[in-house]
């Protein structure tokens, strides 16, 4: 068996990568009748050098290759007929935008592996940069707060940021005495709670959240659904009931909006949900966010201010409640500013990478280099040579333009 690093081919680009030069190696040297190759790239955060050093083969051309492994969808033009692919592959839940992909994919007589459905038997993630894309929100967040108010100043990351340096750049910054707000509590929020606890933020119970009296240091409060919404009936709330009827739930947001300087959205929603944060909200005198950090960017989802995903390059815009329209980063006091990078991950592509390349190396690559595809990777694989499988026949009628 062959098998090749992808080099990232999507617009912005992605600094991230599937294993590190010493997790390949490790590898190439435990499975000696298989090898790991990585194709040449002048954009990754290891560089082709840091591979070669470590004994592995650099290529330009991985058409010789069986398994692929990329990080963001491949650019459908660079796709090569008959080979097994690894990437996250936005198509499953029907994102429209990536239908020619899918199409392309089947067209091809591709086997296709989505590393978003590699999930235990209980349906959990094993893979998932969630945990990464929290502590990088947060960063970003209050990046963007020290350049809105010109209190405080924090570094832009570079390709070879690192979360020491993060954490030793938080830490020695003289951060504001305001609250931030986070919602939910999945890997996002927890890699969210996981920095601020770091450099030594205070968590609130509600009560002390919810009181008028100021903070004397950064500090924080995670909401969770049961307190965010209401059952419409005055029914109490149940998790699984919420999850499967969101539609009879409404938002009780506004009371914990007003008491935020500083909004996380680290929640999972679906279109069904309430809007949290509407425009009615933002238009309230009570309120006085003054930066949404929306990591999980849900776009026109349950925080209305959220318009369009941001960059890496261009982190920040800011949104009107007015006008409900987007203004330029820091045009005005009286605007939202919104930090919605979708790929918060790759600013610490160093780390990401390697915790993602450990998890992947478990659940993915020993299994591959083993020659057991076991359930993990078939519960992943959306299609097998060129055919859907049966878990997603769904996607039938979407891969035909219906």
């Amino acid at each position: 068996m062959k098998i090749g690093l992808l080099k990232e081919t999507k617009s912005p680009v992605d600094n991230r990568v599937a294993l590190s030069p010493k997790q390949v190696a490790q590898l190439n040297s435990t499975y000696k009748d298989s090898q790991i190759v990585v194709q040449s790239s002048d954009i990754r955060a290891f560089s082709d050098d840091e591979y070669r050093k470590e004994g592995i083969e650099v290529v330009d051309n991985v058409n010789d290759c069986d398994i692929l492994f990329g990080i963001k969808e491949v650019k459908i033009s660079n796709l090569i007929p008959n080979k097994h692919y690894f990437f996250f592959g936005h198509i499953a839940k029907m994102q429209s935008y990536n239908r020619p992909l899918l199409q392309a994919i089947l067209k091809n007589n591709l086997t296709f592996s989505d590393y978003e459905y590699l999930v235990d038997d209980k349906n959990r993630r094993l893979c998932a940069f969630g945990w990464w894309a929290g502590i990088v929100g947060v960063y970003y967040t209050l990046r963007g707060y020290g350049l809105k108010t010109k209190e405080f100043e924090l570094l832009k990351p570079d390709l070879k940021f690192t979360l020491d340096i993060l954490k030793a750049e938080l830490k020695k910054t003289n951060l504001p005495a305001v609250k931030i707000l986070i919602t939910g509590n999945g890997r996002v929020s927890q890699g969210a709670q996981y920095i601020l606890n770091e450099i030594g933020a205070e968590r609130l119970d509600e009560s002390q959240y919810l009181s008028s009296s100021k903070v004397n240091k950064l500090s924080y409060f995670v909401a969770d659904s049961d307190i965010l919404v209401k059952e419409k009936q005055g029914k109490p709330f149940v998790e699984a009931d919420f999850l499967a009827n969101p539609q009879n739930y409404e938002s009780d947001f506004y009371r914990f909006a007003i008491h935020a300087d500083i909004l996380l959205s680290c929640h999972f929603w679906s279109s069904k949900a309430p809007i949290y944060l509407t425009d009615d909200i933002m238009r309230d005198e009570k309120l006085h966010i003054k930066i949404v950090g929306d990591i999980t960017c849900d776009i026109c989802g349950s925080i209305k201010s959220t318009i369009r995903s941001s960059t890496h390059a261009d982190p920040y815009y800011d949104y009107n409640p007015l006008t409900e329209k987007e203004e330029p980063a820091f045009a005005s006091d009286k605007n939202i500013t919104v930090m919605a990078v979708d790929t918060c991950p790759n600013a610490l592509a160093i780390d990401a990478s390697c915790f993602f390349g450990e998890m992947l190396t478990k659940h993915v690559f020993i299994p591959l280099l083993e020659g057991r595809y076991t359930d993990v990777i078939n519960r992943a694989t959306i299609v097998k040579d060129g055919e859907l499988t049966q878990a997603f026949q769904y996607l039938e009628s979407f891969a035909k333009g219906l």
